[in-house]
């Protein structure tokens, strides 16, 4: 659950931060956020491709098979993190200027950016190590390295946001700089321990093998249905904020509280989507397609009721957890966000079940089938926004009813897809 959070725990920390800094920053790193984790699920994605692989070489014992599709991610991972930086550093300015109306709210965004672009390479690389220990079922270490992320990046956001030890303070773009050094340090401790686990020695992850081609396009071919999927999960959220920014920063104000409380509160969700991932390939492996169905069922269920369980005291008490994580002392905020709940309860019920359901899908090794879905449902959701925040703005509570029409979808085709058993004959 912490290892597929990390991004959400960095703009997480971030937000909290700047929410008791100044509104505008506030506000102005609700697009950027979303941003720079478009950026981050591209790497993700090809990792969960990656993952798929590496758990299927595992269920077949391929040792070796493990170590080459691993070495095959992270040199490809390494490609497309310099491919974005360059992307971050010389087009961000002109990208922004697409959508974005405030010129306060824009040069924010881009002293973000900048110094946050620097840690493309360790993110990358950390989503490898991450695809390696979750896809042979060891993720023990990876708590502790999102502890140390995390940590380390709280630290960091006080002394950078604020000034602190003779640091002037820097606002948003001491954000970008902490979760940049952050993710540079929690990526040298994961690396530090895997040089020392022995149990890895297996896969000879540290021997060089002569590169072939077929590993990088199979990781490539696996992956990149589970990248355009992100892409476009993400990226119909950035359209979804820049219609909002268009409307008012108060509007965009509210809207990022709701979507912090959506990223802390989706935690397990991702968690136990990448563990439905690789235990569906891991099964597949293993030659137990039979227990698929009943295992995506089980963790959907208990999904479920995690995410009751812990969304409802939010949704009973909101003031008193607004207060504690955002620090908003506007008692008309608080009364703008109360009606917003009860929506964010069903939406987060609904993303419960839908995101195992496709990611379950996603496990089976059909990953066009699930990019299919993926844009049917973007396709539906981004019309529905646009015309309930462009084209006739019915309030916030209505837009983001959006959500719930997404997962909707998602789940009812993914459950007939995964029904329909044509996965199960055709083999993969």
């Amino acid at each position: 659950m912490l290892g597929s959070a990390a991004q959400n725990i960095i703009v997480l920390c971030d937000n909290i931060f700047l929410s008791y800094r100044s509104g505008i920053e506030f506000a102005a790193i609700g697009i950027i956020g979303v941003f720079y984790l478009i950026i981050a699920s591209i790497g993700y994605g090809f990792s969960r491709g990656g993952q798929i692989l590496i758990a299927r070489k595992y269920g077949e014992r391929n040792f070796k098979g493990v170590g080459y599709y691993f070495q095959a991610l992270l040199i490809f991972e390494l490609a497309m993190a310099s491919v974005l930086f360059l992307f971050m550093q010389f087009g961000s300015e002109w990208f922004f200027s697409l959508f974005i109306k405030s010129e306060e709210i824009f040069r924010y965004c881009i002293d973000y950016i900048k110094p946050r672009s620097f840690g493309i390479f360790f993110s990358y690389i950390g989503v490898s190590l991450i695809a390696l220990y979750t896809g042979i079922a060891r993720t023990k270490f990876i708590i502790y390295d999102t502890i140390i992320l995390t940590i380390v990046n709280v630290f960091l956001n006080y002394v950078f946001i604020f000034g602190a030890f003779g640091i002037e303070s820097k606002g948003i773009a001491g954000a970008g700089i902490a979760s940049t050094i952050a993710e540079i340090i929690a990526f040298i401790a994961f690396v530090v321990y895997m040089v020392y686990d022995k149990e890895n020695r297996q896969f000879k992850l540290l021997h060089i093998h002569h590169l072939k081609m077929d590993w990088v396009k199979q990781v490539f071919k696996t992956s990149s249905p589970v990248v355009v999927q992100s892409v476009l999960g993400i990226g119909s959220w950035f359209i979804f904020f820049s219609l909002i920014e268009n409307i008012g920063a108060r509007e965009l104000e509210i809207s990022n509280i709701l979507r912090n409380l959506y990223l802390i509160l989706s935690i397990p969700c991702w968690g136990l989507s990448a563990g439905i991932n690789t235990m569906v390939s891991n099964f597949i492996g293993m030659k137990k397609r039979q227990a698929v169905l009943p295992l995506i069922f089980k963790t959907a269920k208990l999904d479920f009721l995690i995410t009751l369980v812990i969304t409802l005291p939010f949704v009973v008490f909101p003031n008193f957890f607004l207060t504690i994580l955002f620090g908003q002392g506007d008692p008309l905020l608080l009364l703008e966000i109360d009606p917003l709940m009860p929506v964010l309860l069903v939406v987060l019920l609904v993303f419960s079940v839908g995101a195992i359901y496709m990611n379950g899908l996603m496990g089976t090794g059909y990953t066009n089938i699930g990019l299919q879905i993926q844009v049917a449902g973007t396709v539906i959701y981004v019309i529905y926004v646009f015309y309930a925040l462009k084209m006739n703005y019915w309030g916030l509570g209505w837009a983001w009813g959006s959500e719930i029409i997404y997962w909707l979808f998602m789940l009812i085709v993914c459950i007939y897809y995964l029904r329909s058993r044509r996965w199960f004959i055709r083999g993969f």
